[in-house]
């Protein structure tokens, strides 16, 4: 399987929020809330140090 890429998360999130699909129990909804939430995890793995990870020390 395939994962999208930080860049086409944050496209199919202004894609729904243009398309006003609300964050609420509908399907579209739900996907939405699904759909931010790997964005944001995707973004704060993008922006972790992971030479803070060298030799064993690592802060994560």
């Amino acid at each position: 399987m395939n994962d999208f890429t930080t860049d086409e998360l944050g496209i199919l999130v202004s894609v729904f929020e243009r398309a006003g699909v609300a964050e609420d129990g509908s399907a579209e909804g739900s996907l939405l809330m699904v759909i931010k939430s790997a964005h944001s995890e995707r973004m704060e793995l993008e922006s972790m140090d992971f030479d803070d990870c060298a030799g064993g020390a690592c802060k994560l």
